[in-house]
């Protein structure tokens, strides 16, 4: 009997694990391939920065794939190089892997646009990694502010004022305003402050202009300081700089705006565009190359997409289709991108929601939708029951005001009384 032909899955985000899915009943063999050995559900990752869940509500085990899909296969690993003739990929320990369908989705990593101490300085969200430091340091800051050590202020900087931004900001305004506010008597809510700098005149710039304006003022309700129209011209240890020359101090900056590719991409030999990303035809094949697919944050269509979950999942569920064409001889069909719409939360019972055919949400609906279809999309039913019950134990009225942030190691005081020093973050992101 005839192998059965190998598709080969670069990343276990969206768009990987939906091209996985949509091949479940298909005659193939499909080995995913991701450097991590979990999938981590990007939405909520501002939730386990803020201390609302934890790192595992919202991270599921790869491997857990192969219990309901039998031609599923999943392969701990990291590409290097591509050979396009020969069909065959090479991973970072040397390994080689023939492929009859090669479908890259390993999504994108921070771009720091070449801001002088970006990188060093400030913290970004894009693995559970990151999140858990940006939690730490937060929680490391409010620890010394309640002794006064060094400082009596915990100063937050937010970079960037898209959804990320806008989310993070908010749930820093509401655990500052509730729990914080019985876990740490000693420190005076007014030292506790939230400034999101944006280099635009206006928040998520996707959405709806009367969505905007809700946004912008739900943030200033919660007592958040937007500095819009002011870019960051550097980012130093105790702050940022604007491009005007003003320093904001701050000790903790997060930074939440741009994306590009992988550095590792760069050696795939496969052309690229903007951020890095790979340049793929109407049908999500590579250019020039008739079994490679790239879908998702890292593929960059003729058209280009917003790098969000709608998109990479119908683009998976595409490219498992065109492959299956390809297999059996058949012309690809081009991608249509159909527009559910898209969601941000700023707190509880405040959120914007941008909905199929013009509709748009405000406040309490929109919050109470946006929750349904964030635990409904998560992954494993024990992740959707963690998650309702933090919800539950975070939002709900008898419970809001008396929330307890979930914590995780904040640095230790040595014998000499001073702090462990924080451990700088590895990245691959671009300068």
């Amino acid at each position: 009997m005839a192998e059965l032909p190998h598709i080969v899955i670069i990343g276990g985000g969206f768009a990987g694990i939906a091209t996985l899915k949509a091949l479940k009943d298909a005659p193939v063999r499909v080995t995913l391939i991701d450097r991590h050995i979990y999938n981590m559900f990007q939405p909520l990752m501002y939730q386990v920065a803020t201390g609302g869940l934890n790192a595992g509500d919202v991270t599921y085990f790869l491997r857990s794939l192969r219990s309901t899909q039998p031609n599923a296969n999943f392969q701990h690993g990291l590409l290097k190089t591509i050979d396009a003739e020969a069909q065959v990929i090479e991973l970072a320990d040397g390994e080689k892997i023939s492929y009859d369908a090669l479908v890259l989705a390993n999504g994108v990593n921070t771009n720091y646009f070449g801001t002088p101490g970006a990188k060093e300085y400030a913290k970004s969200m894009y693995s559970r990694s990151q999140a858990l430091r940006i939690r730490d340091e937060l929680f490391t800051q409010l620890e010394k502010a309640a002794v006064r050590e060094d400082t009596s202020e915990v100063r937050v900087v937010i970079v960037g004022g898209g959804a990320t931004g806008v989310e993070m900001a908010g749930a820093l305004a509401e655990l500052r305003d509730q729990a914080l506010v019985t876990a740490y008597p000693e420190i005076d809510r007014k030292s506790i402050t939230i400034t999101l700098v944006h280099r635009s005149g206006e928040l998520l710039k996707p959405f709806a202009p009367r969505l905007r304006r809700y946004s912008e003022g739900a943030l200033r309700k919660r007592g958040v300081e937007l500095r819009l129209n002011t870019g960051v011209a550097e980012v130093r240890k105790n702050g940022v700089v604007t491009a005007s020359g003003e320093e904001i101090p701050a000790e903790l900056v997060i930074w939440a705006t741009g994306v590009t590719a992988h550095g590792e991409v760069d050696g795939w030999g496969l052309e690229q565009g903007a951020g890095g990303r790979i340049l793929v035809g109407s049908d999500l094949r590579v250019k020039g190359h008739d079994r490679i697919f790239a879908v998702g944050d890292i593929a960059l269509t003729p058209k280009p997409l917003d790098q969000l979950a709608q998109p990479a999942l119908q683009g998976g569920a595409h490219v498992a289709e065109q492959i299956a064409r390809v297999l059996t001889g058949k012309p690809t069909r081009a991608f249509k991108y159909h527009d559910r719409g898209t969601m941000a939360t700023i707190g509880r019972h405040a959120a914007v929601a941008q909905l199929r055919g013009g509709i748009t949400l405000t406040g309490v609906l929109a919050w109470y939708t946006w929750i349904v279809i964030h635990i409904y999309s998560l992954l494993g039913n024990s992740n959707r029951v963690t998650t309702m019950a933090h919800f539950i134990s975070r939002y709900a009225w008898f419970a809001y005001r008396k929330a307890v942030p979930i914590v995780g190691d904040v640095r230790p005081v040595r014998k000499n009384g001073d702090r462990a020093e924080e451990i700088p973050a590895t990245t691959d992101a671009r300068g």
